[in-house]
């Protein structure tokens, strides 16, 4: 089962095993992880799952749908690595993906 690893701003890191076909959103509210308020479920439609993707592994995701990118422009603070975690679903491929968590959804 893939890895996923979550920094948050406080520099604690989680490592959480995600079934592959699970968005990283539902595995970040499936663990708890306060910093992803995912208030529309999923949906792409709020930006409330906001995270910023490591470097190294930009390359290695499906590039951002006109939609997300859409919705990234109304996010607080966000970057060139900016992504929805409602809209990344882990594969096998994606073992080791790293993600690092904004301070705030808001």
């Amino acid at each position: 089962m893939p890895v996923v690893e979550f920094h948050s701003k406080n520099g604690a890191t989680r490592r959480v095993h995600v079934a592959a076909g699970t968005s990283v959103m539902q595995a970040a509210v499936n663990e708890g992880i306060e910093e992803i308020l995912a208030q529309c479920g999923g949906a792409c439609a709020c930006g409330t799952c906001h995270v910023f993707i490591d470097d190294a592994w930009l390359g290695e995701l499906d590039a951002a749908s006109d939609n997300e990118k859409d919705m990234i422009e109304f996010v607080d603070g966000a970057a060139p690595n900016s992504r929805l975690s409602c809209q990344i679903r882990v594969t096998d491929e994606l073992d080791g993906l790293v993600v690092h968590l904004p301070e705030s959804q808001g």
